[in-house]
């Protein structure tokens, strides 16, 4: 078979615009990172999760009065099936994390299935409400053999979350740096998990399995993942001067630093800069400068020698790590806030639906005739 020397301009669909979207704008010059108008910046300081992902999921920012309502609808469908429960006490304990997620929101499509009555709205809502219990209750029941309550009277979903991993009521600042996260991670156009969940909804098949193959997809080391590999880089250095020095080592093998660089932007992530200055002050209350100190030297020797700049993921790995959170369930929550984003693609997708069907150019051997085996 012929194959390429080098891709084509247009491999990965690098630049080609695959549809159109009111739910948010990645690396504008004019507008930057914003969903339905409003900028990340903004949103990570006046807003909640639970905001945001009402205006993702209903497109406008919610009222007073709708806020408390969809608060307290999220609060009351934590609960999770008995039957759920039972198949995630089945997953083994060294299975994926993502694995548990894409499971559980499988198994909760058979017990919940989309219906007239169910309908995309109310599956998106019960998937965000229910994530942080099914992760942290298949945590909890092989790490020390307890069955969790899957419901807490924390209000929103970082304090939710925060509750079922410690047992005891969190910190106010580590709860704000969780739900500021969330909000970061909620949205971020047709990247690859968002296009595969809109191409599955393009079938018209149901919500759970848009959603189950959007997992799937950013289980893949190549979209998320990212925090996890940056913690585990940060946390070999004591210092500063430790970590350039392996850097350096690192950069001349070609080694792939993570954390660093983005499709989409060009100079910086937006996201980064928020959750950068969180990264900051955590670091500064635990007396761990020293690990904040080692992330601002790993971005400023890739600012220098690859000009590469740190996304998301890179400062997001301090931030979790000094709220406590066990570094395999850093995607996890990438999921919790990521299915706002999913299911409000898959609601858009819905509304002018066509089948999504892209074509390929075959590079494979030109017509030939059919040899008997006898004879090859």
């Amino acid at each position: 078979m012929t194959e390429p020397t080098t891709l084509p301009k247009t491999a990965g669909l690098a630049g080609i615009s695959a549809g159109q979207s009111a739910i948010c704008t990645v690396g504008k010059e004019e507008t930057g990172l914003s969903y339905r108008g409003y900028s990340i910046a903004d949103l990570a300081e006046f807003a909640t999760f639970e905001e945001v992902a009402y205006l993702l999921l209903y497109g406008a920012l919610p009222a007073s009065a709708e806020l408390a309502d969809y608060t307290g609808n999220l609060a009351g469908l934590r609960a999770l099936p008995p039957a759920l429960c039972s198949v995630l006490e089945l997953i083994p304990a060294d299975a994926h994390p993502m694995d548990v997620l894409r499971t559980g929101c499988s198994m909760l499509g058979t017990l919940e299935p989309e219906t007239a009555e169910h309908d995309q709205f109310a599956i998106a809502n019960r998937l965000i409400a229910t994530y942080p219990a099914m992760l942290l209750y298949w945590h909890h029941y092989h790490q020390d053999g307890r069955r969790i309550e899957t419901t807490s009277d924390e209000v929103s979903i970082a304090g939710h979350f925060l509750k079922l991993l410690y047992g005891t009521t969190p910190d106010p600042i580590l709860r704000r740096v969780v739900d500021v996260s969330l909000i970061l991670y909620a949205e971020h156009e047709y990247n690859a998990s968002t296009f595969t969940a809109r191409t599955v909804a393009s079938t018209k098949s149901d919500m759970y399995s848009a959603i189950t193959a959007a997992i799937g997809a950013l289980k893949g080391p190549l979209h998320g993942g990212a925090n996890e590999a940056a913690m585990l880089l940060i946390e070999k250095f004591t210092s500063a001067e430790q970590a350039e020095a392996a850097l350096m080592e690192m950069l001349a093998k070609k080694s792939l630093i993570p954390g660093f660089g983005h499709r989409v932007y060009r100079t910086s992530d937006p996201r980064s800069d928020v959750i950068k200055i969180w990264a900051r002050t955590l670091c500064e209350r635990a007396n761990a400068m020293h690990m904040f100190e080692v992330g601002e030297r790993i971005e400023q020797v890739m600012r220098r020698e690859k000009k590469l700049f740190p996304n998301l993921d890179f400062y997001s790995a301090i931030s979790y790590h000094l709220c406590g959170i066990p570094t395999m369930m850093y995607t996890r929550l990438f999921v919790i806030a990521r299915t706002s984003g999913w299911t409000a693609h898959i609601a858009e997708q819905r509304r002018n639906n066509k089948i999504i069907h892209p074509i390929a150019d075959y590079i494979g051997p030109a017509l030939r005739p059919f040899v008997a085996i006898a004879d090859r």
